[in-house]
This record gives C-alpha cells, sequence and structure tokens, in this order.
C-alpha cells in the first residue's frame, strides 16, 4: 500500500500549454465535454512531505514542493520541459528580508521538491468506473518519470529533489 503524507500550505495545477484542446459542447448533450491532453502536474507547498510504503518512508523531503505528476500517452522532452521549469520557478514562497508575499521559487529558497508519479491524473469516470487509457502505459511512463527526476536535478540541486515510482 502507497500512502503520501504531508503539511499542506497551497496547490496548483500545472499543465503543458501546447496540447490544450477545449471541446465545446454540442447542442445535443446535457454536460460539457473537456479534455487537455497534455502533461499534468498537481504542486502543492508543504512543511514537509513523505511517500509511505508497507509501513516505511522511502521519500521524504522538508519544506519544500510536493509534486504529483501525471503523463500523457503523447507527452514528449519538450513537456517535461516546461513542467520542470514552471515548478521551479513558481513564486509560491514569501520573502523573508522583505516581507513581500507569492515572490520566492523553491530554488531560492533553497528547500525540497518531492516527485510522485500519479497516473490517476489522466483518470475519466465511465458511468463508474474509472479509466486510465489515456495515461502513459508503465513500460512507457517509468523510464519517461525517471527522465523528468533527473531534469529537476539537473536544473536544481540533485540532492533536493525526491523522487518516488511506485512499483
Amino acid at each position: 500500500m502507497h500512502s503520501v503524507s504531508i503539511s499542506p500550505y497551497f496547490a496548483s495545477i500545472i499543465c503543458t500549454k501546447n496540447k490544450q484542446k477545449f471541446l465545446l459542447p454540442s447542442l445535443n448533450k446535457h454536460h460539457r465535454n473537456l479534455q487537455i491532453r497534455a502533461m499534468r502536474a498537481v504542486v502543492q507547498r508543504v512543511a514537509s512531505a513523505s511517500v509511505e510504503v508497507d509501513g516505511r518512508i522511502v521519500s521524504e523531503i522538508g519544506p519544500g514542493l510536493l509534486v504529483l505528476v501525471g503523463i500523457h500517452d503523447s507527452d514528449t522532452e519538450s513537456d517535461a520541459d516546461y513542467i520542470c521549469r514552471k515548478v521551479l520557478n513558481m513564486r509560491l514562497f514569501t520573502n523573508e528580508n522583505t516581507g513581500k508575499g507569492w515572490d520566492q521559487n523553491v530554488m531560492q529558497r533553497n528547500y525540497g521538491v518531492l516527485l510522485v508519479s500519479q497516473f490517476t491524473l489522466y483518470g475519466i469516470l465511465k458511468g463508474n468506473k474509472p479509466d486510465f487509457h489515456v495515461a502513459m502505459p508503465p513500460q512507457t511512463a517509468k523510464p519517461f518519470y525517471e527522465s523528468i527526476v533527473d531534469k529537476f536535478r539537473k536544473a536544481y540541486k540533485p540532492d533536493a529533489v525526491k523522487g518516488y515510482l511506485p512499483s
């Protein structure tokens, strides 16, 4: 069993821009159909975050960002570059010198980043059953996720970026 333990402050959702596709509702339909085909990242500012598997902590950070990463089956390296750049540069923290809110990013504060693969961000309900067919298949998603973690480590500090990929 996998669990994520967090001390939350703030959450935000980022999607890559280049693949956004909005389907307008048909006059004959009773609901709206909105599809976004792009990598997704749910970013949460945390006092601490950890991933626990079978009662054992497998990854953890102190203050920083918890990032749940959903990978679409059509995602590319440019999508990963965009997510990495956006997450690391989001100004979500108060500047302690000036007191100005929403002024500093995770790198300026020397905080940690915990990346967790989360295919369920691409879950679609078909009736009462979830469907994950638009998420990247596990055999390609695992190496792609590992490359995302590497991008974050190269763009920031390798020891400040933690990753966890469920097996």
